[in-house]
């Protein structure tokens, strides 16, 4: 007879799994109220016996209470995809991406998808031969610049890329920490499991898989795309100007065609030299020290040739003097969008003369103006009411600009400018993290976190940029997870649905035992985890393996493939979560998006796999 905790820790998985697939609460309040609910049947209504969930070990006569069921937000699995969604933000914050994806944007053509499946078909191949966690790691940030080149939601590309990892890693024993997993239970067993055992019948599952994940899944995938600052979305020109100090990297540079290419996206409206204006066409001019540049561009525009030196941002005489040039802001510095409000007091000032720099610590770096603007030099530029400032200066000063009524900010609109002389740097750091997990050099969680630090010692990426790749949907969600898993695993249910599952089919062929045991496990790893299934599962198999007087290569096999369909949820396998923020996700779109995937590879395996092992 099922005791109290039994009966309630179905009840509250039962409950906490529709309320995630509703979508009628958000997903941190729902993970919340889960794990509230578990710690207090737990705490209210203690319960001693043997257990052994995935986030904590017991013996008989221990007491399962709240410092095991909480122990998930301390798992190494959690940690890691934290730690590496920071160092993503370090890739991005540098702008180390751009070169890889330009370059696979040239390859698919004018195709908007193409790109995108060459990636993923690629991710797919190296899987195989690669840990699939750092495979996803590595491609998340170029599919991240591609997709949005290409105005394709990020929805639609980051679930497949989690879905063809996951079939690669199927292929081959290393491809998952999983399949080591097994091997290393029926090792215990007496029974070894080569490189390439699992080849034959995983590449079949994953061609079946990949079929539906390339063609099939992108095209019902939702089109949530990423909220965008409403600066970097918009192409509207700003008027600014370039002051050329003597060490200027634009100093000494020619025209061609009347352009000088070393201002990347802005546009030269007007050379300023001695006070006497130039205006173009450029032609056998070289740019000179003491020269003005009275230049329009997108913020994009600015933003870049901030990051790269070529423009400068405003700074207090004392500063000049000690370091005699402008050198490029580092990571804290931001750029964003204010409005002069009607009525406000610096309506009719100069921007020379406005005083927003001593008084607020920002400089205006450009003017967006509705009606025309005469050609003119920044400092001369008289504000009007309805006019968009670019301002730039440290988010602390920039927040304070909140609640000014003289100075209206636009919300969402503050980003960082990309550190791109860092680039180099972080891709360093993210290389040395790939090869050290990919060669066992360390645990992935350890060079994880140093990853992260370092992204931040070395000025990759501010505290506040780190701050904000914390996403703390996937905190909650796998801590609360970990707890339910641990109190049905403590509690005997999982076991006790294993038995169930393999009493009903008491009696029947080995193709229909081997079918059922798949299925058990297919579902039950998106809700364990793929890795306590599979820890779970394999005495079992072999133990049917042995009762039915069959190979257990069969067996084992199965537990590997079903404990690696891990697609209905995101709790399944971590690279799940790695690509939940990036997209955009919801945990209804994984059972929508991975729920047919299962049953592919379910029905994939159970029509062929007895033909493949001679059953």
């Amino acid at each position: 007879m099922p005791d109290l905790h039994l009966i309630a820790t179905f009840v509250i998985i039962a409950a906490t799994i529709v309320a995630y697939a509703s979508e009628r609460w958000s997903m941190e309040a729902v993970s919340l109220v889960s794990l509230a609910a578990i710690l207090l049947l737990f705490g209210a209504f203690p319960y001693t016996g043997p257990y052994g969930g995935p986030a904590a070990t017991g013996s008989e006569g221990d007491v399962l209470g709240a410092e095991q069921l909480l122990a998930g937000f301390s798992n190494p699995a959690l940690a890691t995809v934290i730690a590496l969604l920071i160092v993503g933000q370090g890739l991005f914050a540098t702008d180390a991406m751009e070169a890889p994806a330009r370059y696979l944007g040239r390859l698919g053509g004018a195709s908007s998808y193409r790109p995108i499946l060459y990636i993923l078909i690629g991710a797919g191949l190296i899987s195989a031969f690669l840990n699939n966690t750092p495979v996803v790691v590595i491609f998340i940030p170029v599919l991240v610049v591609i997709a949005a080149k290409r105005s394709i939601p990020a929805s639609r590309v980051f679930i497949p890329l989690s879905f063809i990892s996951i079939l690669g890693g199927m292929t081959t024993l290393i491809g998952s920490s999983t399949n080591l997993l097994v091997a290393g239970v029926a090792r215990d067993y007496g029974i070894e499991i080569g490189f390439f055992d699992i080849t034959g019948m995983g590449v079949v599952l994953a061609l079946a898989g990949s079929l539906y994940v390339l063609f099939v899944l992108p095209r019902f995938m939702p089109e949530r795309r990423a909220e965008l600052a409403a600066g970097a979305k918009s192409g509207a020109q700003f008027i600014g100007e370039i002051t050329l100090t003597r060490d200027h990297p634009l100093v000494g540079t020619s025209a061609r065609a009347g352009m000088f290419p070393g201002l990347g996206d802005l546009t030269l409206r007007m050379l300023q030299r001695h006070d006497v204006p130039h205006l173009p066409p450029f032609e056998d001019v070289v740019l000179q020290a003491g020269d003005t540049l009275v230049v329009s561009g997108t913020r994009r525009a600015f933003s870049k040739a901030l990051s790269q030196g070529r423009a400068s941002v405003e700074k207090e005489e004392s500063d000049r003097e000690e370091t005699g040039h402008e050198a490029p802001p580092g990571p804290d510095y931001h750029l964003a969008e204010a409005v002069i409000s009607p009525g406000s007091r610096y309506a009719g000032r100069t921007i020379q003369l406005s005083g927003l720099r001593p008084r607020f610590g920002i400089s205006v770096l450009g003017v967006q103006r509705k009606s025309r603007m005469a050609r003119s030099g920044l400092s001369d530029i008289r504000l009007e009411p309805g006019d968009t400032l670019l301002i730039g200066g440290p988010m602390q000063a920039i927040t304070q600009l909140r609640g000014n009524h003289d100075l209206l900010m636009l919300e969402h609109s503050a980003e960082a400018v990309p550190q791109s002389r860092k680039a180099r740097t972080a891709v360093a750091i993210f290389a040395a993290i790939v090869l050290a997990s990919a060669f066992s050099v360390v645990p992935i969680v350890v060079a994880a976190i140093c990853g992260a630090v370092m992204m931040m010692l070395t000025g990759c990426l501010s505290l506040l940029q780190a701050a904000r790749a914390f996403d703390r949907q996937i905190f909650l969600l796998v801590g609360a997870s970990v707890a339910l898993a641990t109190a049905l695993e403590a509690t005997g249910g999982a076991r006790l649905i294993a038995d169930s599952a393999l009493g009903l089919m008491a009696g029947a062929g080995p193709a229909v035992i081997l079918s059922g045991l798949f299925l058990v496990m297919a579902v039950l790893t998106n809700i364990l985890s793929n890795n306590a299934t599979a820890v779970l599962f394999t005495p079992i198999a072999l133990g049917m393996a042995n009762g039915l007087g069959l190979s257990p290569e069969p067996f084992i096999a199965a537990v590997i493939f079903a404990a690696n369909s891990s697609f209905a949820t995101p709790i399944g396998y971590q690279t799940n979560l790695l690509v939940m923020g990036p997209g955009h996700y919801r945990f209804s779109d994984f059972v929508r998006a991975g729920s047919p995937l299962v049953i592919i590879i379910w029905l994939t395996f159970s029509l062929l796999a007895p033909w493949y092992y001679g059953l």
